[in-house]
């Protein structure tokens, strides 16, 4: 009997390293078709899972509640698993490096728990060459074992958008690899289990590896565009918005928008890539200048900020400023990587110490990672300036009436970052308003 043959029929199990944003739905998915032992060394995290609760809410509790997974922080129960999906994060250090440190762990920790006739799937997001190159000599110094004789190894990006809940891992095509052909049969029998939009075969795991560090890097030239025309405009007197609603309407322009680029994709992909080329003796030239356009627009938000200020004749120093939202994206309670931390530092430099509202964030999150504590959206009152920088379902509903309710005497200064609301309404209402 094959090992998908067993798998299908419960006599094997999947496991998944890494329970985040990434791997609980995959734990989830998976779980409703066969054994699964969701992993994760973070115990609080597993706690809360047991407990029925979803901190990601990426799923949600009831699907917590309801899933067959089995939720463990022992390692030794990896053993018990046979096909095992690594989902952890792939960061980048202070000096925009890779971190590898998490993948590494990761399979430090699955290759004690390795048996003979195991498949390990990587879906954290590297540089070509990472998987056959640093992962497997792990897998094979911590078990003993020999790759390609005792165990095999894949790769299958990820391509969950987190907060997204139409593009979900069901219905996104996934790209599937395996070291050899007997490999790349089984990878993609098994995510077929739970991919309903069918699975992709690249040519080879280096290839897959390729596929995925570009799909952000794309993303992230096309942001860095528009964020420059964004500062051109600006300079120009001309609405940024308005330009691209006008072209928008040629069949094949792009719909790209301006805005600032964080979490764990977008702004820490490329340098993936664009570390690999230095090795290989090329210096990047478009996506690093993506990047630095980019990483870069916090603090542009900051400096028109001040500039809004002055031009209202308010006092920069002490100002009371509120920014509406922390997250690195709406909808998604994750506050690692986001930019707007970039606006905080950027106003700190002026003598401002701004408030911020988030309903959705996590925030013992926020409080961990950056000493941040949230205010109530009730309790913002006598505001110099609201800077509205994340586009949360709560925010996209606030009325003239709500945001003036925020302000004190003097010109109403507002900063809409994602273009949420009128201009036109706004400026009419007397306010200086200003938008990416």
């Amino acid at each position: 009997m094959s090992l998908y043959e067993k798998i299908l029929n419960k006599q094997d199990k999947i496991s998944i390293i890494g329970l985040g944003y990434v791997g609980l739905p995959i734990a989830v998915a998976f779980a409703k078709k066969v054994n699964v032992i969701g992993f994760d060394l973070n115990k609080e995290k597993i706690e809360l899972y047991k407990k029925g609760i979803d901190p990601t809410n990426e799923v949600g509790d009831d699907a917590i509640k309801n899933t067959t997974v089995d939720f463990t922080y022992d390692e030794a129960k990896l053993r018990n698993a046979k096909f095992h999906i690594v989902a952890v994060p792939t960061p980048v250090n202070s000096d925009k490096t890779p971190d590898l440190t998490f993948i590494e762990g990761a399979s430090e920790i699955v290759g004690r728990n390795l048996s003979k006739g195991s498949v390990v799937v990587y879906e954290s997001t590297v540089y070509p060459g990472v998987t056959e190159e640093v992962c497997v000599p792990i897998l094979e110094k911590t078990s003993g074992l020999k790759c390609g004789v005792d165990f095999k190894v894949g790769y299958s990006p990820e391509r969950i958008n987190p907060g997204d809940k139409v593009h979900r891992l069901e219905t996104i095509i996934k790209v599937v690899s395996g070291m050899d052909e007997e490999t790349l049969d089984l990878v993609a029998k098994v995510y077929s289990l739970v991919v309903e939009a069918g699975v992709y075969k690249a040519e080879c795991i280096k290839v897959a590896e390729a596929a995925k560090v570009i799909e952000n890097s794309q993303r992230d030239i096309n942001i860095a565009f528009m964020n420059e025309l964004s500062i051109i405009f600006n300079k120009m007197g001309i609405d940024t918005k308005a330009v691209l609603n006008a072209a928008g309407t040629k069949w094949n322009f792009l719909n790209f928008t301006p805005g600032l680029v964080g979490g764990h994709c977008i702004g820490v992909d490329p340098y993936y890539l664009t570390y690999k080329a230095e090795q290989l003796g090329y210096h990047s030239q478009i996506i690093l200048s993506g990047r630095r356009i980019n990483d870069g627009m916090g603090k542009y938000v900051a400096e028109n900020a001040i500039k809004c200020l002055i031009r209202t004749n308010k006092a920069v120093k002490g100002a009371r400023v509120v920014i509406l939202g922390f997250t690195f994206k709406e909808n998604c309670p994750d506050t690692r990587n986001t930019k707007i931390i970039d606006i905080v530092y950027e106003l700190g430099e002026y003598g401002i110490t701004p408030l911020i509202a988030d309903p959705v964030a996590d925030a013992d999150e926020a409080k961990q990672l950056y000493g941040i504590e949230f205010v109530s959206i009730d309790s913002i009152r006598n505001m110099d300036a609201v800077i509205l920088a994340v586009a949360h379902t709560e925010f996209k509903t606030l009325s003239l009436a709500e945001i003036e309710a925020f302000f004190g005497d003097g010109k109403k200064v507002l900063l809409d970052l994602k273009g949420l609301l009128s201009r036109k309404e706004y400026e009419d209402a007397g306010y200086e308003y200003w938008r990416l």
